[in-house]
């Protein structure tokens, strides 16, 4: 076991809830927060938090009234999908529902841009994992103006302020669903562009790695300056005491997992979410049946 306050600070230190002077470039992706930990300690300390996260998520699913939505934004091999396989081993699978957003379809196209994650947020008592999220439309829509241009969208309503537009909107769709009893956390695992460089290598090399690479992975990297910038501006238009991001250090893959884990655990023990209790009729009924049984 590690001491707590430490890994708290560090994750209070990565924690974004007032973006008005936030940029990337002031923090580091291969920031350790003088933890002094090993990987074996901090698979250690991981296990603990997940351990965590399901005990609250019994709890959670019990009290039927909360919710929670994880939103996962990266650059390619940034490492969500290891980051959401280990943070989420330990919970019940009836009670998490991960769901990954590629290219919208034709019928997604068809809708407005939010309508596809809609569908798919939790209900009360549930934990919803997003592997990209809305923010894909103000960041890789944005980065590749033909992605843009080939929407389904009025010519008057596709201005110069329409990413401006689009961050109003989701600050305000995240607002109301912060109301509605959803709790809303957002990591952006933040990756070096060495450390990035080598894991495309290795994607490359390595043939059990091999499925992992796209063409498009190279394009985007060329590209990173625009992505970062886009970044910023969309944590900057959307960070909230309601909905923080969490900018996560990425170049150590497990520091990385128990950094995600740590933040989910503490803020799920935030809502001091209890297991109901029966009043006096419930629990008369609730003996008489122990009678019975007995």
């Amino acid at each position: 076991m590690i001491p707590q306050h430490p890994l708290r600070d560090f994750v209070a230190a990565c924690r974004v809830t007032d973006g008005a002077s936030f940029t990337l470039a002031g923090r580091r992706t291969d920031d350790d927060g003088d933890l002094g930990l090993d990987k074996q300690q901090g698979n250690e300390a991981l296990k603990e938090a997940v351990s965590r996260i399901s005990d609250q998520q019994e709890r959670l699913y019990a009290d039927a009234r909360w919710s929670v939505l994880c939103i996962f934004q990266a650059p390619d091999a940034a490492g969500k999908d290891g980051a959401i396989k280990h943070v989420f081993s330990g919970v019940n699978p009836q009670g998490v529902q991960v769901e990954s957003f590629g290219a919208p379809s034709t019928r997604e196209r068809a809708h407005d841009f939010l309508w596809r994650h809609n569908i798919a947020l939790p209900r009360r008592g549930r934990i919803g994992v997003h592997n990209r999220s809305w923010y894909e439309e103000v960041l890789v829509a944005r980065v590749q103006p033909s992605i843009l241009q080939a929407a389904p969208l009025p010519a008057t309503l596709v201005g110069p302020r329409i990413w401006a537009e689009r961050l109003e909107d989701i600050a305000a769709h995240e607002r109301y669903l912060a109301r509605q009893g959803m709790l809303i956390l957002k990591f952006y695992l933040h990756l070096g562009e060495e450390e990035q460089r080598q894991r495309l290598l290795a994607r490359i090399d390595e043939p059990a790695k091999n499925w992992k690479f796209q063409a498009g992975d190279i394009a985007d990297r060329a590209r990173r300056s625009e992505y970062l910038a886009a970044y910023d501006e969309a944590i900057r238009a959307t960070a909230a005491p309601h909905a923080p991001w969490f900018v996560i250090p990425a170049d150590r893959k497990w520091l990385a997992r128990l950094l995600v884990a740590e933040a989910v655990a503490e803020a799920m023990e935030a809502l001091d979410l209890q297991f109901p209790k029966l009043g006096p009729e419930a629990r008369s009924s609730l003996l008489r049946a122990r009678d019975l049984l007995a």
